[in-house]
């Protein structure tokens, strides 16, 4: 089994579940060639597991002051790169095509015939996912963004038959609680972010971004994005500030780290995101991150949801290196059934008990 396997790279989160991946398929019957696009190659960091991996510059949004700028996006597209980089990505041979969210290869997977699979959170929307009214354009653009033949969906609760718990990457560590606060707000002016920080000076945050410096300002310590030391500092903190991308709201939830976080403003996903995470009562929400919403979130006493989610990338790869035969409703039963208790799972509301093998 020959697959062809696309990650959007424009976030963290997408990489860090294509790493889980990666683990997954070892030792099964399978080749995978990885894809990687929208960032430049030389911004891309800790991508071993991935080898030799293909590189395209795909689309991605730009975002300013932690909101999308959809004109700038649309000035900064390159479209006719894309175009090109989808008719001439090296797609034959390959008996699957998977992305995650990647949009050369939804296009070219399609366009060559290839069986074409979508695994990642966006693909979770519709039906029953909590999403907030209006936002036309974000929901046609992430319709039509990555297009598969089956979407295979991840979030934080069975919205759909064809939705799954998230897929994690986390190292076996010692997660018991420290005094600090991780922060990973990668789309907002780091400045004012750590000014805002400063105003509760006797609390210790830990500060990651994608062009950091290793610095200490007063009781904020800045670090750049790595994985090693990020995830050993999240596995020690006491509580994590973010915005409300899935991955790292997952890696929070399994091991148990509350969570204040701030959705970006004008994305859908991470609006819808942050509406699940209300309702499901699994983190606190704020619109800003002001000094005053951030003593509130401090003062109160956190405690994070009991929430326990199971291999997902193991079943995933299982599932693909066998040809993706089975619907993914099997899968979702399965997988589910090790999350949810009899009560939570809707799966039995429906009349289908989940599987326990």
């Amino acid at each position: 089994m020959r697959i062809l396997y696309g990650v959007q790279a424009t976030g963290n989160g997408h990489i860090s579940r294509a790493r889980a991946m990666a683990r997954a398929f070892e030792g099964l019957d399978v080749e995978i060639v990885w894809v990687f696009s929208g960032r430049e190659r030389d911004q891309l960091f800790d991508m071993a597991p991935f080898g030799d991996f293909l590189h395209c510059r795909g689309l991605t949004f730009a975002t300013e002051a932690g909101r999308i700028r959809y004109r700038k996006t649309l000035s900064q597209a390159g479209l006719w790169q894309f175009r090109r980089d989808v008719r001439t990505l090296p797609v034959r041979g390959f008996d699957l095509v998977v992305t995650d969210f990647e949009p050369v290869v939804a296009r070219a997977g399609r366009r060559a015939g290839i069986p074409t699979i979508g695994i990642g959170h966006q693909y979770a929307f519709g039906g029953d996912t909590p999403t907030p009214a209006g936002h036309w354009l974000a929901r046609r653009i992430m319709q039509a963004f990555a297009p598969v033949d089956r979407g295979i969906g991840l979030h934080w609760h069975p919205y759909g038959r064809h939705v799954l718990p998230p897929v994690l990457d986390l190292p076996p560590l010692d997660i018991q609680p420290q005094e600090h606060i991780v922060v990973y707000l990668p789309f907002e002016d780091a400045r004012r972010v750590v000014d805002v920080l400063q105003q509760c000076p006797a609390q210790r945050f830990e500060l990651f971004g994608p062009a950091l410096p290793e610095a200490v300002s007063g009781n904020v310590h800045l670090h750049p994005a790595r994985v090693a030391p990020f995830k050993q500092a999240l596995a020690s903190c006491s509580g994590v500030i973010c915005n409300s991308g899935f991955e790292l709201v997952s890696e929070c939830l399994q091991w148990r780290k509350p969570v204040l976080t701030r959705p970006l403003r004008g994305q859908l996903e991470q609006l819808a995101n942050a509406m699940a995470l209300r309702e499901l009562g699994y983190a606190t929400v704020t619109a800003e991150l002001t000094a005053d919403s951030l003593a509130a979130w401090l003062a109160r006493p956190n405690t994070a949801p009991t929430v326990h989610f199971p291999d997902v990338a193991g079943a995933l790869a299982r599932w693909l290196a066998g040809g993706a035969r089975s619907e993914a409703a099997s899968l979702q039963a399965l997988l589910w059934g090790r999350t949810l208790s009899p009560q939570q799972n809707p799966c039995n509301a429906l009349g289908k008990q989940p599987a326990m093998g």
